[in-house]
């Protein structure tokens, strides 16, 4: 990882964006941290204190900004942060954790993030076209999250609001997910799923 106080990090595609039938757009860089350990201790203390956020129920996200709690897992958050604020998170989840087998981890320089935006149908499909994930606006719902996969590499996806839906994935791939949500947005491609 680079140093943070250096040169500002920049994402994988340096914020290239596409626009088609919606907008699909590489998100400035924030601060992601693992958690994992047992949420129902300290750990979760930790994240509701360096964000400000309530801690999200299974499979859910609480979003306020760029900052957001995920649910990934019965043992494992993920933590988003502006990216100033990163250094400070880190210490202060340091301090926070007790636990011997909790750990915090800085991933934030491993992931992708990028938005899809547009009217909320057609993002909804975007989405549908390319994981197994029901997009019905009645069984997705803003504070909803997902660990799936799109096409063939693993992502996480929720939606802050309707009409966006903002998805992580491994920085490793973020050219192919960029791509495959582009191809999924070309106009004429609608698909009229949600309409």
């Amino acid at each position: 990882m680079s140093d943070m106080t250096g040169p500002t990090p920049v994402g994988a595609l340096h914020g290239a964006s596409y626009d088609g039938y919606v907008r699909i757009a590489e998100e400035p860089m924030r601060g992601m941290i693992t958690l994992r350990g047992d949420l129902s201790g300290p750990l979760a203390k930790g994240a509701t204190t360096v964000t400000g956020l309530d801690m999200p129920g299974p499979r859910e996200v609480t979003v306020m900004t760029e900052k957001a709690i995920a649910w990934m897992s019965p043992d494992e958050l993920m933590v988003m942060v502006p990216l100033a604020d990163l250094p400070a998170a880190l210490e202060t989840l340091d301090t926070t954790l007790r636990d011997p087998f909790a750990t915090a981890v800085d991933v934030s320089q491993a992931r992708s993030i990028f938005s899809i935006t547009g009217p909320d149908a057609l993002v909804r499909e975007v989405v549908a076209k390319l994981a197994p994930v029901d997009m019905d606006p009645q069984q997705f719902r803003p504070g909803m999250f997902r660990r799936t996969r799109l096409a063939q590499v693993p992502a996480a996806l929720w939606l802050p609001a309707p009409g966006r839906v903002e998805l992580i994935c491994f920085r490793s791939v973020a050219d192919y997910v960029f791509t495959i949500l582009a191809d999924a947005a070309k106009p004429g491609s609608e698909a009229g799923l949600f309409a």
